[in-house]
C-alpha cells in the first residue's frame, strides 16, 4: 500500500488527510502539538458555524475527524527531509519515509531580518547541513540556532568541519549540545561577506570568523524542510503548481507556507488539493516508478 507523511496537523494538513485516507492512501501526520488555529479566540469568518468557534475546538473537531477515517497522527519534531529511494522526513521520534509527502506547517512570521543572509544565500548561508556539509570540510562554520533544529544542523557538520560554532541570537538553549560546539549568546548584527561569507558580527561589534552560517532558527518549518530538498521558494514561500505539487515531484505543499491569503478556508481548500492529487498520482504508480 502505498503512503503519505503529511508535516503539519493544521486545516491544511488535517484536509490533506482525509482526502488521502479516505482514497485508501496509509496516512501519517506528524506534529508538533496545537498550532496558529488554537490560539485564535473565535472564528467568524468560516462556513458553517453560525456562531464564532474558537480556533482550538475547531481544531480539535478537525483532528477526531481525521482519525475517524484512520489517519494516524504522531507528534513530534520534524527537523529534516532527505531523499534515497523514497522520500523521508526526518523527525526526533525516527525516520518517516513515504511515497509522498506534504507540508503543511504554517509559515515561520519571524525570519531573521538580518544584513547579508539573503545575498550570501548559496554563498556560504545555507539551510541544509546534510546537503552541503562536504562543501566545509575542514573549515569553520556557524549554525543559528538553539534548539532541536540547530542541534541536528550541528550533528550533520561536526564530522567534516574544522570548528561548529553555535549563535543563538539571544534566544535560550532548549537542547544539549556537544561539548566541542563553542556557543555564543550575544545579538547578532550581520552576516559579512562580499561575494561568499567571512564571519558574523555579534553585537558590540566582534566578529566571529566563519566561512559557512546554517540557518536553523526556531523549528524547521514547511520553508525549511522544501529548502533542504531544493525544491523551489521565493522568500518564505514554497513555489507550488495547480496541483500543490512543488518542484520535487512527490513533495507537496499546503497552506500558509505557499503565500497568499492566510485564513482557513484557504488552507482547506489546498490541503484538499494536495490530498486528492498526491492520491490520484500514487494510484497510477508514483513519482519514481513506483
Amino acid at each position: 500500500m502505498s503512503n503519505v507523511v503529511i508535516v503539519g496537523s493544521g486545516p491544511a494538513g488535517v484536509s490533506a488527510a482525509l482526502y488521502t485516507a479516505r482514497a485508501g492512501i496509509d496516512t501519517t501526520v506528524l506534529s508538533r502539538g496545537s498550532g496558529a488555529l488554537a490560539r485564535a479566540e473565535g472564528i467568524q469568518n468560516y462556513y458553517g458555524f453560525a456562531e464564532a468557534i474558537p480556533g482550538a475546538e475547531l481544531e480539535r473537531q478537525g483532528i477526531e475527524g481525521a482519525k475517524a477515517v484512520g489517519v494516524k497522527f504522531v507528534e513530534t519534531e520534524a527537523v529534516g527531509l532527505t531523499f534515497t529511494d523514497k522520500l523521508t522526513v526526518e523527525t526526533l521520534a525516527g525516520d518517516y519515509s513515504a511515497d509522498a509527502v506534504i507540508l503543511a506547517t504554517g509559515v515561520s512570521r519571524a525570519a531573521p531580518p538580518l544584513p547579508g543572509l539573503k545575498n550570501l544565500e548559496g554563498h556560504g548561508v545555507s539551510y541544509c547541513a546534510t546537503c552541503d556539509a562536504f562543501f566545509y570540510r575542514g573549515r569553520d562554520v556557524a549554525v543559528l540556532g538553539s534548539g532541536e533544529y540547530a542541534l541536528h544542523e550541528v550533528t550533520a557538520l561536526l564530522p567534516v568541519a574544522k570548528s561548529v560554532t553555535l549563535l543563538t541570537g539571544g534566544a535560550p538553549l532548549t537542547a544539549q549540545f556537544p561539548l566541542e560546539v563553542a556557543v555564543r549568546t550575544e545579538k547578532i548584527e550581520a552576516i559579512l561577506g562580499e561575494d561568499a561569507v567571512t564571519g558574523v558580527q555579534l553585537a558590540g561589534g566582534e566578529v566571529v570568523p566563519v566561512a559557512g552560517v546554517f540557518v536553523a532558527l526556531g523549528v524547521a518549518g514547511s520553508t525549511a524542510l522544501a529548502r533542504k530538498m531544493g525544491a523551489e521558494v521565493d522568500g518564505n514561500r514554497i513555489v507550488v503548481g495547480p496541483d500543490m505539487m512543488t518542484s520535487i515531484p512527490g513533495l507537496y505543499a499546503a497552506g500558509d507556507c505557499t503565500g497568499g491569503l492566510l485564513q482557513v478556508a484557504k488552507a482547506v481548500y489546498e490541503g484538499a488539493m494536495a490530498g486528492s492529487e498526491a492520491a490520484k498520482a500514487l494510484r497510477k504508480g508514483g513519482f519514481y516508478g513506483g
